[in-house]
């Protein structure tokens, strides 16, 4: 199986372009979504399809060249059985390491971990059960230029294409958000735009909420305003406290994280500015 992902702006005759190309390369169309933004004007697809043999595939290929350009698409070809590269960084809490490692472990997520990293100590024993390299780089404010030099030396010589904030509780300098723009996925413990910054669930509990949620968004230079990728929530009532919230919230957390890196790593994901599209 092969994902072809592309989008342009809209106009006439791009579905029919795409279909009549697959079909003409004998490559049979096995599942296919499309989204005409009204706010951009911009025209997104995701076909999953199956080539009767690499040959065809490879005439698809060179034929769509040409379709990409007279639409003037931004287009890619991956293959489906091809894990997504990813690195996790995680600080103390580790829900969420914990339940992307067994999602991983029981083959629920389509990803090759290709290393764990942590300004902590504390996951490395978790890691280390499951075979996986921990690399322990503490940081100060004095180093933390430094120490995240060393993470982009262990996300290139990796070749990993995923990097996931899995309660990283670090801010990533501009710099790095920038090079890596698409790619950083964190995950935010409150419903964004409500209750940015630290401590969100005492925020939300001296505000009296009835809703809790977790927002996994990419990373970028703005603290807690990446474009958002998926959200979920959890009703409570004035029963709840702060603790009882984190508790609840810190499981909403990991299926919502879990839930994104699903999304990315099966090509699901279009980033337009400050929104997403999902297909």
């Amino acid at each position: 199986m092969n994902i072809l992902r592309l989008n342009c702006d809209d106009k006439p005759g791009i579905v029919a372009a795409v279909a009549t190309a697959l079909s003409a390369h004998n490559c049979n169309i096995e599942e296919s979504s499309q989204y005409n933004d009204p706010l951009s004007g911009q025209f997104y697809m995701r076909v999953v399809f199956k080539p009767a043999d690499s040959k065809h595939l490879q005439s698809f290929k060179a034929a769509f060249d040409e379709i990409g350009k007279n639409f003037t698409m931004s287009w890619q070809i991956c293959d489906a059985k091809d894990a997504v590269k990813t690195v996790l960084l995680v600080s103390q809490y580790d829900h969420c390491l914990n339940d992307i490692l067994y999602r991983w472990r029981t083959n629920h997520l389509p990803i090759e971990i290709t290393a764990v990293i942590s300004n902590h100590k504390d996951a490395k024993k978790l890691v280390k059960d499951h075979n996986l390299p921990f690399h322990y780089l503490p940081i100060t404010p004095k180093t933390k230029e430094k120490q995240e030099q060393q993470i982009r030396k262990i996300i290139d010589k990796t070749d990993s294409e995923l990097i996931v904030m899995a309660r990283y509780m670090q801010i990533l300098s501009e710099s790095f958000c920038q090079d890596f723009e698409g790619r950083v996925i964190n995950i935010h413990h409150s419903f964004l735009p409500g209750f940015k910054g630290a401590n969100p669930y005492r925020q939300a509990y001296e505000r009296g909420v009835k809703i809790i949620g977790a927002t996994a968004h990419f990373a970028t230079a703005d603290l807690d305003e990446g474009p958002i990728i998926a959200q979920d929530v959890e009703p409570i009532d004035h029963g709840f406290t702060a603790n009882k919230m984190q508790s609840l919230g810190q499981d909403t957390e990991s299926r919502v994280l879990a839930r994104s890196i699903g999304l990315f790593a099966e090509r699901r994901i279009f980033l337009k500015g400050r929104r997403t599209v999902i297909l």
